[in-house]
């Protein structure tokens, strides 16, 4: 029954709780609300108790641990201040991350298996690239490095800022919808043994996913902020 469920969808889009002429309500929407919720729902009863000192609860003790590593991260690519993007960059890791996490409920289908999801997703990172380059070198500086090294060199550097865009989204895309097909396939000729461990490796390559993800828009912005010290250094 799972298996046919599966094979029946590949995407949560196609999964409608509600329609009503050309507004449709999908698994896609419901399930990223779902996420978004239990995000918001989460910061608040953690932080809201958050103490100074050595007697901490474990829930304030494991958010601590989990911003400090993604500060380590972030700083080992090569930015100087890495508080200035956690906010971005770990919501973008904790959304992913949480979104394929939830695939141990039975009914849930994860959000990133959604074309729409990762194409929104890898559209914030290509806002916020160029926003944050230009608030670290200022507009002007920053435009002037598309034409470095030379003006020829613009519409290639405009087509490569559009196209990484576009391989984040279809690397998620198609990573999730890959893994989903593969536990479909053996849930139905193996109902039994295989389907656990397919759902344990699932998960793993979700969390690499978030993984692989955030590191990528963290080379992008760091790539944008240094931009002119890097094109310095090639040339």
């Amino acid at each position: 029954m799972m298996g046919r469920r599966w094979m029946m969808r590949l995407s949560p889009d196609d999964w409608i709780f509600w329609e009503y002429g050309i507004f449709k309500l999908n698994a896609t929407i419901v399930f990223t609300w779902l996420i978004m919720f239990i995000m918001v729902l989460g910061s608040i009863l953690i932080t809201r108790s958050l103490k100074k000192g050595i007697k901490i609860s474990g829930w304030q003790c494991v958010l601590e641990i989990l911003i400090l590593q993604m500060q380590k991260q972030i700083k080992a690519i090569g930015i100087a201040k890495p508080e200035k993007y956690l906010n971005f960059l770990g919501t973008l890791f904790l959304f992913i991350a949480i979104s394929n996490l939830c695939t141990l409920f039975p009914g849930y289908e994860p959000p990133t298996g959604s074309l729409s999801t990762t194409a929104a997703l890898a559209l914030t990172v290509f806002v916020a690239v160029p926003a944050y380059g230009v608030a670290e070198l200022g507009l002007g500086r920053y435009l002037k490095t598309y034409q470095r090294p030379s003006w020829l060199m613009l519409p290639f550097n405009i087509i490569s800022e559009l196209t990484r865009t576009l391989s984040l989204a279809v690397r998620l895309f198609g990573n999730m919808m890959s893994g989903a097909m593969i536990v479909a396939v053996l849930v139905a000729i193996v109902p039994f043994f295989f389907p656990v461990i397919m759902q344990v490796l699932g998960l793993l390559t979700g969390m690499v996913q978030a993984y692989i993800f955030s590191i990528l828009a963290t080379v992008y912005i760091a790539a944008a902020t240094r931009r002119e010290e890097i094109l310095d250094q090639q040339l």
